[in-house]
């Protein structure tokens, strides 16, 4: 037989068992006798425990990823995170409240040593599953762009080509930051590395160049590179030769696979069941029922309840039953109101709340209202006041208009109460009054009045609820002749007698347990013995011994039940279930049941339990019960199997498994259609047409037995409970309405009918269907006994990027370890990807105890999917596969070879784009006044001013408080810069042209200082002091630029002096190397012989140092010249002239900052107010209020200014008058911040800002002011660009609201005299106008040059004097800036028009081949969750790695991991590689208020950044 080629060492691969259906189909010829021999043998390891079929395919499953070795990486965890909630008191022996639909789930096989052995590397699965599974087809394109090494290569790989320059290791940042959670204050980290110009020429997709001084033994390194080895790069497509902006596909639509199989058989005709027999005692109504056997048959038992350990406790009889209900139905309608005004009429809703432990009281309740002919709706008793889905019954209860709720008295004094009593206002729960039905409240009926019992018609008798998949609760309504006829089917079903014993183990509020065991049951005068959950937890086997007990001729359980009775069974070997006929399995619907069925039976049989009074069957809210399996004849042949090809299954089609033994589903059959019933399969989703024969569609019934309705919702009602099918043609077949019953199935051979699975479980991923009962059997059979509870698991899926991801969530044990957690983990992810072909999402474990559970200890699947969708499940371990399972995203981008510049630009024109270029008022056209003309140099100019108007004041120093403490007239400052200048001279003994650092706090010092050098002929360098707090971090940039510039000399304070000759200063930097230090706190009064004048206008000025956000530092050579033009330009562009006030709120130490505090005020001769951003902490008013207090029409700020007070002030600037201001500049190197600038404008709308005056400029290294607002011109405009084109380097404008669209707002006017281009910065041609490019421009104040250790002349020509390829005549020299942008004509700009865009820096992302923003990246990722305080992105090779600030508790920070990755998914369609969650202020940020991911990126490498959590993502 085929049996002889299966090798043991491969755990047993066979999932048949010995009564096998379909056996010549799967075995060829074996003979049953050889098949029994063979399966001994190869079941002959496990024989003590009952192997199941389930196991051993997992078991099969993972035997095969034996051969590859493969480690996958381990989430890193900060070891204080998540203490464990201690694991719940009281559980079953199998220690877990299993959930109610669970026990079908149970695996018992211990793993086989050949799995043990296998597993020791488990997670070799994830090469295998990327070279080989159809699933990862196209894994992990993300991966697919750039220069890192191939799959092979380690760590030292990717270094070989990184040139390790021995310069410092960055500094350890976070050793500042860890002991208070407060962001530090601003700090310039000393560049990790080289210092250059730019880094590698024009690559500038920071792939790999910035890990320079990173040690190679990194413990992150390792792991990423492990994670690298498991992504195999796929091959790229080729793109399409042009980009069409409109028809840009997004997604890949997955093709069909042409080998898909396709149903063939013809279409099915509707099944009948056998007729309801016509039996002449059936009463008309089942109120009559009762009112028969309670008056004549009062004596007999009718209902017992156990108590807490199982022991009968009282029964109640049919008599007891009639007259209790009796006073229930008269109390309700005559004694709770008025005569005039009762309160409750027939056909009201009454709620019924009664624990599940108190049948008696519930069952007289419910029939004390039928009687009343009020309808009674069945809930849970509610525990807290916000019970998992509490909410949504309480929507239930409102749409009834429910006012009254029956209890008992001890469930009353149980409700949650308030401080003074009253039963609390459950979430979303109408006001209710409660009403206690114990005996002694009720009044008895007076002789005469009688209930009115009339023949069971079409009104509601009650409302069962029922639970979507959405978490919504619908009540569905059966009327009295539904309840009636499903009785009757039932009892011809079942074939019940009058006087039988039946034991239910259900919850007798709804579904089987009510319809058998309280329905049912009195229209034959049946016994039931109730066996409640809470007896169930204590002593599981307590139903079988109740059998026992009682003789009973019918059981009524679910799979859990069984399973818990396995258990427990030792416990009680004298047991005997002989006396069943018939054992009810409720959930045999469920497709594991098959094995919970045989297990059972194996045990049991020998326990007198016969084969055939196994009865599984199956039923939905809706259509009640929809199959059930007749009692079988004793030695007839048990009902046959299925075993259907799960590959099969999720195309929706049967298909007898003979290919791989271990996707196969084994199913067995739930019975035939009921009595008087027909059922018709159509197809799942969209019209209701009838299926193939071979085709797996939902079942739908037709009887008079079923709910009629949903209750007040007409339209989810028409599409449920009036189903007419339709053939392939899409018309009707007949004019039957059936009932949709949200199972999934197929009518077998011999009309039986077979379920597969719930239309609330189906996850449709890629076009195939899975079940969630399936994958949560897959998952519990990978052993996971150390690691999860059973029955704690939920799989559903989310809608992430154009299709459903899988995600299981599940318990972990309070003593499962890390590795062992870890080990399952990816075990579970192994075998569900073997099995059902099909990846999951994310794997999630959470502490015991913390998911929201349904009344009878289920997991709630909505409630559960709720809190991860909104971050509040709070995992303590997660496993996200995107690059696995995301097989949709769009191709990569490949950059088009062969297309030069020359062709671009005739292709430009031909399709009458205009080139994209803007420029300034022209500087020759404008006279100023006799200055220019007289005074070349700033010097100059300060002279002539100090001799015209020596008394006039320009600048006016304000501290925290807003009092003036320093001011300087035009002759003070020409003084005190002759007497440093002196000095200079003096003891510095210094010569013209040497450089000089000035280390001062922001203030006039600085100022005078700086005139000083000019008067000596030396030139300055300006640095920002360090910080006293924290020198280790401050000090090595200091250190650094003073190395760089080869400084002669350090001018300083007295105090930042003996700083810098500190102790503390020493362990940082040698400080036995610096230059000769010289303080200017008491100048000597000395006249300076001559002022130094410059040679030529083209000699410099003073040098700009400054660490840009990819951490570079950089230096620029400014000439006087350039000083001069520069000075000139703001002042026509702002109008500045000497009667004019602004006010300043930056850093004075690089950039235009430097230039506004120190140079502007001196050519224009306007009164500068000087207002250090660094009081702004102690005092936040002190900028706004200087500008209202002086009444100041412009001022210059910075976004961490700006941000301060947005976050700060809300709403308390009192007094404060921002009517005068007519422009708020704000001063920065970067993409505009628009919802930053538009948030400060509506805060201070309502005290008088205008919403026209903030407005924003552009500079950049080698030109420090392109763009600023002027006083004069049109508004700042800004425009909404459609992000996908964006990726590819493409401009397109779009309406406000389009989806994928971007806000920007423009940097501010060109100032005069300034050209700006628009440049591919590979082919250095010009670019058209809806193009983004590298911006060049051409400006007399361009800087120099970099001023570096060694001169690079190519860098230098480069950047500063670069010629376009082609198509400019006049051969210009532009000066590259390495900024993106656009630029847009308008129509306001009369003079110009055309403003510039500015997008990025060379921090742009290239992933997909496509042009990432990262700040476009990090604004998606902080809104998802409210904890993030903080983001940045930076790639690693090709890895995208997310680092999020928490601002929440640690238990938090696992939540972020999905929800990160989704948003990135969803909106920028990618993958993020690594999710890194660390502690708020651990994002370095410089003093300019931007991210130095660079910065971020080199200490994470490092392992510097003392993560909490970091996810890797597979």
């Amino acid at each position: 037989g085929v049996f002889a080629s299966v090798e043991l060492e491969h755990a047993p691969t066979s999932r048949q068992t010995v009564e096998l259906h379909f056996l010549s189909l799967v075995l060829g010829d074996i003979t049953q006798k050889g098949y029994e021999k063979k399966r001994a043998k190869l079941l002959a390891p496990y024989v003590p425990q009952t192997q199941d079929i389930h196991t051993e395919a997992v078991q099969a499953a993972l035997a095969k990823h034996k051969e590859q070795k493969m480690a996958l990486p381990m989430p890193t965890k900060r070891r204080s995170t998540f203490v464990q909630s201690p694991a719940d008191a009281c559980t079953p022996p199998d220690t877990s409240s299993a959930s109610e639909d669970e026990g079908s789930l149970r695996r018992q096989a211990a793993l086989s040593a050949a799995l043990h052995q296998s597993l020791q590397n488990a997670e070799s699965w994830i090469n295998r599953s990327i070279q080989g599974s159809s699933t990862s087809s196209s894994a992990s394109s993300t991966l697919s762009h750039g220069e890192g090494k191939g799959t092979s290569g380690s760590l030292a790989d990717v270094f070989a080509n990184t040139r390790i320059e021995n310069f410092s290791v960055p500094p350890d940042v976070t050793a500042t930051t860890s002991s208070s959670s407060a962001r530090p204050a601003a700090i310039d980290l000393p560049p990790s590395g080289i210092v250059k110009g730019m880094h590698k020429g024009s690559n500038r997709s920071s792939l790999m160049d910035t890990a320079d001084g990173v040690p190679v033994s990194s413990r992150v390194s390792t792991k990423i590179q492990q994670l690298l080895n498991t992504l195999k790069r796929p091959k790229r497509p080729p793109l399409k030769e042009f980009f069409v902006d409109d028809f840009e596909e997004i997604v890949e639509v997955p093709q069909p696979d042409p080998n898909q199989p396709k149903p063939e058989g013809r279409q099915m005709t509707p099944v009948k069941g056998e007729p309801l027999g016509v039996v002449c005692n059936w009463p008309p109504a089942l109120e009559a029922a009762l009112q028969r056997w309670g008056t004549t048959q009062a004596k007999c038992p009718c209902l017992t309840a156990l108590d807490v350990t199982g022991k009968p406790v009282y029964t109640l009889t049919y008599g007891k039953l009639w007259s209790r209900s009796l006073k229930l139905a008269y109390t309700l309608l005559n004694k709770l109101g008025t005569k005039n005004e009762p309160v409750l009429k027939p056909g009201d809703r009454v709620a019924l709340v009664y624990p599940n432990n108190d049948p008696v009281m519930f069952m007289v309740a419910f029939y004390g209202c039928l009687l009343a002919e009020v309808i009674p709706v069945p809930i849970e008793v509610p525990l807290t006041r916000k019970d998992a889905g509490g909410q949504q019954i309480g929507f239930l209860l409102g749409s009834c208009g429910i006012a009254l709720a029956l209890t008992t008295e001890v469930c009353l004094k149980g409700l949650p109460k308030t401080q003074n009593g009253e039963i609390v206002q459950f979430k979303g729960w109408p006001r209710l009054k409660w009403v206690v039905t114990d005996s002694k409240y009720l009044s008895k009926s007076p002789k005469d009045w009688q209930p009115n019992i009339s023949a069971a018609g079409t009104e509601p008798a009650y409302i069962e609820y029922k639970t979507s998949k959405e978490g919504s609760v619908m009540g569905v309504t059966v009327s009295r002749i539904a309840m009636l006829s499903h009785c009757q089917a039932l009892s011809q079903a079942c074939n019940y007698s009058e006087g039988e014993t039946i034991v239910n183990v259900l919850d007798f509020k709804k579904d089987a347990g009510l319809w058998h065991g309280i329905l049912t049951n009195v229209m034959n005068k049946l016994h039931t013995i109730s066996v409640p959950y809470s007896v169930m937890k204590t002593c599981p086997l307590s139903w079988v011994q109740r059998v026992h007990a009682h003789k009973a001729k019918v059981a009524l359980v679910k799979c859990r039940d069984l399973h818990w009775a396995m258990m427990a069974h030792r416990d009680q070997r004298d047991v005997s279930l002989s006396s069943l006929r018939m054992l009810i399995v409720t959930d045999g619907a469920n497709p594991w049941s098959v094995s919970s069925c045989d297990a059972f039976l194996s045990l049991f049989q020998s326990h007198g339990l016969k084969p055939e009074a196994i009865c599984p069957c199956a039923t939905s809210p809706e259509a009640m019960t929809i199959a059930i399996r007749r009692p079988g004849v004793p030695g007839a042949p048990l009902p046959g199997r299925a075993i259907l090809s799960m590959n099969g299954l999720s195309f929706g089609v049967i298909r007898v498994n003979t290919e791989d033994k271990n996707s196969a589903l084994t199913v067995q059959d739930v019975g035939h259609v009921m009595p008087g019933g027909m059922m018709c399969i159509v197809k799942p989703d969209g019209p209701p047409q009838l299926c193939k024969t071979d085709e797996i569609g939902e079942i739908c019934v037709s009887s008079r037995a079923g709910g009629m309705m949903y209750y007040g919702l007409a339209g989810v009602t028409k599409n449920t409970f009036e189903v007419i099918p339709v053939n392939s043609a899409g018309s009707p077949v007949g004019d039957v309405p059936f009932v949709r019953s949200g199972l999934l199935g197929f009518v077998g051979p011999g009309s039986l009918v077979f379920v597969v699975g719930k239309m609330d479980g189906l996850l449709t991923v890629s076009g195939r269907r899975h079940n969630a009962d399936d994958i949560v059997a897959t998952g519990l059979a990978v052993e996971s006994i150390k690691t999860v509870y059973r029955g704690r698991i939920a799989v559903f899926s989310v809608s992430v990027f154009y299709d459903e991801r899988i995600v299981v969530v599940a318990e972990q044990r309070p003593d499962a370890s890390e590795e062992d957690s870890f080990q399952w983990m990816s075990r579970v992810l192994q075998a569900i990807d073997s099995i059902h072909q099909v990846g999951v999402y994310c794997l999630a474990l959470v502490p015991a105890n913390t998911l929201p559970k349904t009344p009878l200890g289920g997991i709630h699947i909505s409630q559960t999917k709720q809190h991860f969708l909104e971050g509040s499940l709070h995992p303590c371990n997660i496993l996200m596969c995107p690059h696995t399972c995301v097989t949709n995203l769009p191709k990569p981008r490949q950059k088009q070879p062969g297309v030069g510049p020359a062709s671009v630009m005739v292709g430009n024109l031909v399709a009458g784009k205009r080139i994209a270029q803007a420029s300034g008022r022209d500087l020759g056209q404008i006279e100023d006044n006799d200055l220019v003309k007289k005074h070349q140099f700033l010097t100059e100019v300060l002279q002539w001013r100090a001799q015209a108007t020596p008394d006039h004041p320009l600048f006016l120093l304000l501290n925290a408080k807003g009092t003036t403490v320093c001011t300087a007239t035009c002759l003070q400052l020409h003084k005190k810069a002759e007497r440093i200048a002196s000095v200079l001279c003096d003891k510095g003994h210094l010569n013209a042209g040497d450089n000089v650092v000035l280390l001062y706090p922001p203030g006039i010092e600085l100022i005078t200082a700086f005139y000083g050098c000019l008067y000596a002929g030396c030139i300055p360098v300006t640095v920002r002091p360090p910080h006293a707090q924290s020198l280790t971090a401050t000090l090595p940039t200091v250190r650094m630029i003073v190395e760089v510039s080869k400084a002669a000399c350090i001018l300083t304070t007295q105090t930042l002096m003996r700083l810098l000759k500190s102790r503390e200063a020493a362990a940082a930097v040698d400080v036995k190397t610096w230059p000769t230090i010289i303080d200017t706190d008491d100048l000597p009064r000395k006249r300076l012989s001559q002022i130094y004048k410059p040679p030529t206008p083209e000699m410099l000025a003073y040098l700009d140092f400054s660490v840009s956000t990819t951490g570079m530092l950089t230096g620029v050579k400014m000439s006087h010249a350039a000083v001069s033009g520069l000075c000139r330009a703001i002042k026509l562009q702002c109008e500045l002239y000497s009667s004019r006030q602004i006010a300043i709120c930056l850093d004075p130490y690089c950039g235009l900052g430097f230039v506004l505090w120190c140079l502007c005020s001196v050519y224009s001769g306007h009164q500068s107010i000087l207002i250090p951003p660094m009081e702004l902490e102690s005092n936040l008013f002190l900028w706004l209020s200087t500008v209202s207090q002086y009444k100041i029409r412009d001022t210059f700020c910075s976004y961490s200014v700006m941000e301060l007070c947005t976050k700060g002030l809300g709403n308390q600037a009192r007094g404060i008058n921002l009517s005068c201001v007519r422009t708020c500049v704000v001063v920065a190197e970067e993409r505009p911040r628009v919802s930053l600038t538009h948030s400060f404008s509506k805060l201070f709308k309502d005290i008088g800002l205008s919403s026209r005056a903030v407005s924003t400029t552009f500079g950049s290294r080698v030109n420090v002011a392109i763009c600023l607002q002027g006083t004069s011109g049109p508004d700042p405009t800004t425009v909404y660009v459609d992000l996908k084109s964006l990726r590819h380097d493409r401009v397109r404008l779009v309406e406000r609201g389009a989806p994928q669209s971007l806000l920007l707002s423009e940097s501010g006017k060109i100032l005069p005299g300034v050209k700006v281009v628009i440049v591919n910065p590979e082919t250095k041609g010009p670019l058209g106008d809806s193009h983004l490019g590298e911006i060049w421009v051409n400006s007399p104040h361009t800087a120099s040059g970099y001023y570096t250790i060694y001169d690079n002349e190519t860098l230098q020509a480069d950047h500063f004097n670069t010629r376009l390829s082609f198509g400019d005549a006049a051969q210009t020299l532009w000066a590259r800036t390495g900024y993106l942008g656009f630029v847009r004509r308008t129509e306001l700009t009369a003079a110009s028009g055309e403003v510039v865009f500015i997008l990025s820096l060379d921090e742009t992302l290239e992933l997909r081949g496509l042009r990432y923003h990262p700040i476009d990246i990090e604004t998606s990722v902080s809104r998802t969750h409210r904890s993030i305080a903080e983001c940045a992105v930076f790639t690693w090779t090709n890895l995208l790695v997310v680092v999020v600030e928490l601002c929440g508790c640690e238990q938090e920070a696992l939540d972020l991991v999905p929800l990160v990755t989704n948003v990135v998914l969803e909106e920028h369609y990618l993958i993020v590689g690594v999710v890194v969650v660390v502690d708020p202020g651990v994002i370095p940020i410089n003093s300019r208020g931007e991210k130095q991911r660079m910065h971020l990126r080199d200490s994470f490498l490092a392992d510097q950044l003392d993560p909490i959590y970091v996810a890797y993502n597979m």
